[in-house]
């Protein structure tokens, strides 16, 4: 019980137990089958390029997330390429925020708010997810919950020196806060850079200015700090905004796309009630609140604009959803102590205990390949076993070349014939093909080929013009002697007529 525990001792353990706790979570099933899917298949084959390679290719696609294949570039390099060291700095990441989520809530409604709260966070359906991914999302949301950690601090600080009054509450925080802004800005800066969409962090934390009352001090600070954050990020976003393409497959906004958030906001106004929310007082309400609903609700106003609605653009979201949830059940056990004194430690753990037991489905299902789309490695695999020496191979869309990217050895011996520049040369994530007279011409001249495309369950049309006549010539000069599918991905075996 941490009621039996000395200040001293439990404060260490408060955040201590929730970051273990979430790195356990982390490294169950981590390689998941050696499984790597699309997305994180992108991050592999930048990754095992060369600095100036990265460089290069950041200026025809992906800045966005520059930074993030930098630092894991420097991770291959030191660690070597695998599924370990493609989704670990994400298991550490998201157990760093799980640590500031405990120290948020016990400093604003206790310590079984706290440890609940931190608990919480890697259960949480959407975390699980990106838990164990290999991109930068759930760096985000460390940063997130690091910059509100920071921010929390100082409005604890101005609190504390000035009183309770909205008035005191503009004066001084100090010489000594200085470093704390300068690493909010800092943070706020990186998380930018990993995705600037986490920029949505600032109106969250002003909103949460606004529910204090923040005196003019505080304010001041705050958008001083956050405008060098945002004048640092500037750049970043304006030219990203050269690559929108990137995300033009994203569909518009729907109705049903608002059921996810509607439910979260919902849980969450509730745990916010729990805390008893007042305007003017430092709670968890006042900080967890606007982290949950302002990135979310920020999005779908962004989406009405341009489709941008995806979950893991504001996963750091999450951040305030576990604040909020620590929150309720520190709620719960101050309710209960009074009836039941010895059993009230027991809320926080057996809740605990239920949602693991309630969400194993979902805990088991995030940890095998078919959560994914499809399987870049399994297809490698296939295209092993029945490719030969000579052979040709296609890839229908180009893009399903990160397949050969990731596993060149499973191609070694076969001719990629649509390929003209290799995505190095080219500066590019798959590559540039010849045309689609070229490419027939050199698919005429083979024998026998592998077609390398999606599964038929997940398969789109291309409406590429070198893709179509791939399977022009495919349907007029080869017949199918052998067809795979497995993971989400398809390989199939032509041999000529």
């Amino acid at each position: 019980m941490l009621c039996h525990i000395p200040a001293a001792r439990r404060g260490p353990l408060i955040w201590l137990i929730p970051s273990l706790w979430t790195l356990a979570l982390g490294l169950w099933g981590l390689s998941r089958q050696d499984s790597v899917w699309r997305d994180e298949a992108a991050t592999w084959q930048v990754a095992g390029r060369s600095t100036g390679e990265i460089v290069d290719m950041l200026g025809n696609v992906d800045a966005v997330h520059g930074l993030y294949y930098l630092l894991m570039h420097g991770l291959f390099e030191l660690f070597g390429a695998s599924t370990t060291t493609l989704r670990l700095p994400s298991v550490l990441a998201v157990a760093a925020a799980a640590a500031c989520v405990a120290v948020i809530g016990r400093r604003l409604a206790g310590s079984w708010a706290g440890l609940g709260g931190g608990l919480a966070l890697g259960l949480l359906p959407a975390v699980q997810f990106y838990l164990q991914e290999g991109r930068p999302y759930a760096l985000v949301a460390a940063g997130a919950a690091l910059s509100t950690l920071l921010l929390v601090s100082l409005l604890s600080e101005v609190s504390e020196v000035s009183g309770v009054s909205g008035a005191g509450r503009s004066g001084r925080t100090g010489r000594r806060a200085r470093p704390r802004w300068t690493a909010y800005a800092v943070t706020v800066l990186v998380c930018a850079l990993l995705n600037w969409l986490s920029l949505l962090v600032l109106p969250a934390h002003a909103a949460t200015l606004w529910w204090v009352r923040a005196g003019r001090g505080m304010w001041l600070r705050w958008a001083a700090y956050g405008a060098c954050a945002v004048a640092g990020a500037l750049p970043l976003v304006l030219f990203s905004r050269s690559q929108s393409d990137q995300v033009s497959w994203i569909p518009p906004l729907t109705w049903h796309m608002m059921i996810g958030p509607a439910i979260l906001l919902a849980v969450g106004g509730v745990c916010a009630l729990a805390d008893r929310p007042r305007a003017g007082r430092l709670s968890a309400a006042a900080v967890g609140l606007p982290l949950l609903a302002v990135p979310q609700l920020g999005l779908i106003g962004i989406s009405l604009v341009q489709p941008l609605f995806l979950d893991r653009y504001v996963l750091f979201s999450m951040v305030g959803l576990a604040l909020l949830i620590g929150a309720g059940l520190g709620a719960a056990v101050r309710a209960a102590r009074p009836l039941f004194p010895r059993g009230a430690g027991l809320i926080v753990p057996g809740a605990i205990g239920i949602s693991v037991l309630a969400l194993l489905p979902v805990e088991l299902g995030k940890r095998a390949p078919a959560s994914r789309v499809d399987d870049v490695m399994a297809v490698a695999g296939e295209v092993a076993r029945l490719g030969r020496p000579g052979d040709a191979v296609l890839f229908v869309p180009a893009a399903r070349r990160d397949t050969a990217l990731v596993s060149p050895k499973a191609f070694a011996g076969l001719a990629d014939v649509a390929l003209e520049r290799g995505p190095v040369a080219s500066a590019t994530l798959k590559g540039e093909e010849a045309d689609p007279a070229r490419i027939r011409q050199a698919l005429l001249g083979q024998s026998r080929v592998l077609l390398v495309t999606d599964a038929a369950k997940v398969a789109k049309p291309s409406g590429a013009a070198r893709d179509a006549a791939k399977a022009a010539v495919l349907k007029e000069r080869f017949r199918v002697v052998e067809d795979r599918q497995v993971r989400g991905r398809r390989v199939t075996v032509y041999e000529r007529r």
